[in-house]
């Protein structure tokens, strides 16, 4: 009898001890920023000048990337992969795993693009307002479409490129906050952005603003996880754009994750997880989308490394992203609610 009450009390114990552990486990951390990045160095940038010291492991997330990085102020970065896939499994990996109460955080974005040069330069750090989803369309090879039309593309279930869709997917447009793009823009807009010799040449060959040296802008991103370049394809993008925002949007950067991002983000929402209307998205031009007038379509595509964007392109993100960042953790309790109105 002592024996089984000493083996009993050892047990009961043991399961105290071990549902404790797991309560204390299981309590999520509570994150203010979440940054997200999609590849190796879009993510040291925030690693190497942030002290995100706590590595968390996360089932589910990408091989290559398969821990999120915290620090004492409630600051975490993820790199979820490239591609519109890697970003979605990764990002509800995050969610669902129930690891960081995300309910109140404010996401950040941040990765490099093509830059059309309309709009700006390389380097040039541009703030998101729509984030456009250019993969959703139905095409005809250019050799094979009408005569007159101008590009082998059109919405899906429309009878030519003019027409606008019926947006049968719901992810084709989303629009950020607005109050929340214009904080983020007002908090960058000063700052001295990198830039390089190749970049200073590369970007000559342009007229105004593509000629200009690297600035914080406000424009919107295309997303799609095919990498185009060229002229042609640029004015559909251009006119895809303003199809899909009713003539309110206006493309300058192209990349591949963004809508498969904040969908991920929106239906999170829907589950309480996560607050959609605090997500900021920030793409810095590390290529331009289409060559200089008389340059070569292809030699702008596949020479592209070669214009000297890379660098400075990811070195902006952390530039032009961290007063944001800043300015939330330093006055937590005005941000905290949502957006301060100052």
């Amino acid at each position: 009898m002592r024996l089984k009450l000493w083996f009993g009390c050892i047990m009961t114990a043991v399961a105290i001890a071990t549902g404790a552990g797991r309560s204390a486990a299981a309590a999520p951390i509570p994150v203010k920023v979440m940054i997200i990045s999609m590849f190796g160095p879009e993510g040291e940038v925030w690693l190497s000048h942030r002290d995100l010291k706590q590595t968390i492991t996360v089932p589910g997330l990408s091989p290559d990337y398969p821990a999120v990085h915290c620090g004492q102020d409630s600051v975490c970065q993820l790199t979820t992969g490239m591609g519109h896939a890697n970003v979605a499994a990764s990002l509800a990996a995050l969610v669902y795993s129930r690891q960081f109460d995300l309910r109140h955080s404010y996401w950040l974005i941040a990765g490099i693009a093509g830059i059309n040069p309309k709009d700006g330069t390389l380097g040039s750090a541009a703030w998101a307002r729509y984030l456009v989803d250019w993969g959703l369309q139905w095409e005809l090879d250019a050799r094979e479409k009408p005569k007159n039309w101008p590009s082998g593309y059109l919405g899906i279930n429309t009878k030519n490129p003019a027409g606008k869709p019926p947006l049968d997917y719901r992810t084709e447009v989303f629009e950020l906050n607005g109050a929340l793009l214009q904080r983020a823009f007002a908090l960058s807009r000063s700052v001295k952005l990198s830039d390089s010799a190749e970049a200073q040449k590369a970007r000559a060959a342009y007229p105004a603003p593509g000629n200009q040296p690297p600035s914080v802008i406000a424009c919107d991103t295309l997303s799609g996880d095919t990498w185009w370049s060229g002229t042609h394809l640029g004015d559909r993008a251009e006119a895809w754009t303003k199809l899909l925002t009713n003539g309110l949007g206006h493309y300058c950067t192209t990349q591949q994750e963004d809508n498969a991002a904040f969908e991920i983000l929106k239906r999170a929402t829907a589950a309480d997880l996560a607050d959609d209307q605090r997500v900021a998205v920030l793409r810095s031009g590390s290529d331009f989308d289409r060559p200089p007038s008389g340059g070569s379509d292809v030699d702008n595509l596949l020479d592209y490394q070669r214009q000297g964007g890379f660098v400075p392109a990811v070195q902006n993100l952390y530039l032009a992203g961290n007063p944001l960042v800043e300015a939330i953790i330093a006055d937590w309790p005005a941000w905290e609610g949502g957006v301060p109105a100052k």
